[in-house]
């Protein structure tokens, strides 16, 4: 393999050059979870933080001159390119568009661009531009990776022998964001999932045996968030927070303590799989640890389509029930559901939105189903010959990148109509007034702040005056002052969230 040399300065000292590293996030593109319809009302520029490039910062040497650049919070310019000695970027296959044109730009200037992530883990191949890609998880690559770096010996590629000790992983670097941007902040608890499901990708990258931090790194985390004075919601980013029940214990109760200690006032979030609801005192210590919003993968509420997926978790046990529970318990579900399963038939969309109107589902991410690099689905629709290209990775994607057994036009309109209709105003009220008469208020009072006010103020006049649907917002808001006065504050925050849906809704 070819070795890629960068330029140092002459001045630094031969063993440990002084070497310059722009980090660069790519644009994430209009999509269910961008959040970016309402970013103007929350006061905002992006709702999640590059916790991956915070992280990968970390390991790099503190010599070392870092800037990272978010491109959801402000623009790359030529300048920042020239700076660098080597451009590192990181990305979700969704945002595949904008990390080319990081590297066009970057190999313009005659930069070497080092990538990972997801995109770069299931398709490394197709970047025959990227001087150096990592592959897989980078714990265990990045002290021969530095070593390289400085060495002008870099290589083409560097793949992760195994999957490494989450226990090691630094504290990402908080000093290189201004928190104040973003919607929320992020950290990870534990990587890997115990479930199979076929159309996931997740036990493909990060395995079948979740892998855990302690809980006291967890709360070294905790604290350093807090240090940049954040006050707001945090998103714990696991993929399955409750993979190991035991180990996610242990983490609920040193975080209930440290709330105790610190005089923590954030709620949090995560996603987590459906049996969370079989076990009553895991349930009680997420609520008491202030977990105020969950996201499951539910999706279908038809058995067929479960066991074809093989969402064993899923199966034999009443959905609707077990997401009423967890609304009473104090916390909301947030849930993910798929159309285009070979068990579907053209019912499948009218049982798609009676299920989640009747669970109350107010946060309900609908998309068709894909076929992701990596995961079994993928490899058996190819051995079938079904496979039409490669995803998007956009939740909302309405073309399929396979032959599904139900008629594309009629999958594709069905999908359209189904989303449009759980997002209009009528529709979508009603359904978090299903929500709010199943929940009950429980764990940490939510601590209202000079934002959040401010995003109410906005959103009665965005939702109230200026936009349709403006009379369908002024009943919702009367019926909630009235019966739900005690969860006011997470009425206002479903209304803002639904402004969101409506208008990627309407994209379709």
């Amino acid at each position: 393999m070819q070795a890629h040399a960068i330029a140092t300065p002459s001045s630094a000292a031969a063993s440990q050059p002084c070497i310059n590293i722009l980090l660069v996030s790519p644009r994430t593109p209009d999509t269910f979870w961008s959040f970016s319809h309402v970013m103007r009302l929350v006061g905002r520029k992006t709702a999640f933080p590059p916790l991956g490039l915070m992280t990968i910062a970390a390991m790099l040497p503190r010599e070392w001159n870092l800037k990272l650049i978010d491109l959801n919070v402000e623009s790359l310019s030529d300048d920042h390119i020239r700076w660098a000695d080597a451009v590192f970027v990181s990305a979700m296959i969704v945002q595949e568009p904008s990390v080319r044109e990081v590297i066009a730009r970057s190999n313009a200037l005659g930069k070497t661009v080092v990538a990972g992530g997801p995109l770069f883990t299931t398709g490394a191949e197709r970047f025959p531009e990227v001087a150096c890609v990592v592959v897989g998880e980078a714990e265990d690559i990045m002290p021969t990776l530095v070593a390289d770096l400085a060495a002008g010996r870099l290589q083409p590629r560097y793949e992760a022998p195994e999957r490494p000790d989450i226990r090691k992983t630094p504290i990402p670097r908080w000093d290189l964001i201004e928190v104040n941007h973003y919607l929320t902040m992020s950290v990870q608890f534990s990587r890997g999932c115990p479930f199979d499901c076929e159309f996931c990708d997740i036990t493909a990258v990060y395995g079948r045996v979740p892998r855990v931090k302690t809980p006291a790194r967890i709360v070294e985390e905790l604290d350093a968030v807090l240090a940049t004075g954040w006050k707001g919601a945090i998103f714990v980013v696991d993929d399955n927070f409750i993979g190991n029940r035991a180990r996610t214990k242990e983490l609920l109760s040193a975080m209930i303590a440290w709330r105790e200690a610190r005089g923590a006032t954030c709620n949090f979030t995560t996603e987590a799989s459906i049996n969370l609801v079989d076990d009553a005192e895991l349930l009680d210590l997420m609520v008491r640890a202030g977990f105020k919003n969950v996201f499951i993968g539910i999706e279908s509420p038809q058995e067929e389509s479960l066991k074809e997926c093989r969402k064993v978790q899923n199966t034999r046990r009443d959905l609707v029930a077990s997401v009423r529970a967890i609304h009473a318990a104090g916390m909301q579900v947030m849930a993910g559901f798929i159309v285009g399963f070979d068990s579907d038939k053209l019912g499948i969309f009218e049982l798609q939105k009676r299920f989640i109107q009747e669970a109350g589902v107010s946060t309900a991410m609908v998309g068709m189903l894909t076929a992701l690099p990596g995961t079994r689905l993928f490899t058996r629709l190819t051995v079938e010959g079904r496979m039409l290209g490669r995803s998007s990775g956009n939740n909302l994607d309405a073309v399929m990148n396979f032959v599904p057994k139900l008629d594309p036009e009629a999958l594709t309109d069905g999908y359209r109509k189904l989303v449009g209709d759980l997002y209009a105003p009528r529709t979508y009220y009603e359904r978090v007034l299903v929500f709010l008469r199943d929940y009950r208020p429980n764990g940490p009072r939510t601590v209202t702040r000079a934002d959040d006010v401010r995003a109410f103020m906005r959103s009665l006049w965005v939702l109230g005056v200026v936009e349709p649907g403006r009379w369908e917002f002024w009943k919702f808001m009367a019926r909630t002052a009235v019966f739900h006065r005690n969860a006011f504050a997470e009425a206002v925050e479903a209304a803002i969230r639904g402004y969101h849906f409506r208008k990627v809704a309407a994209t379709l």
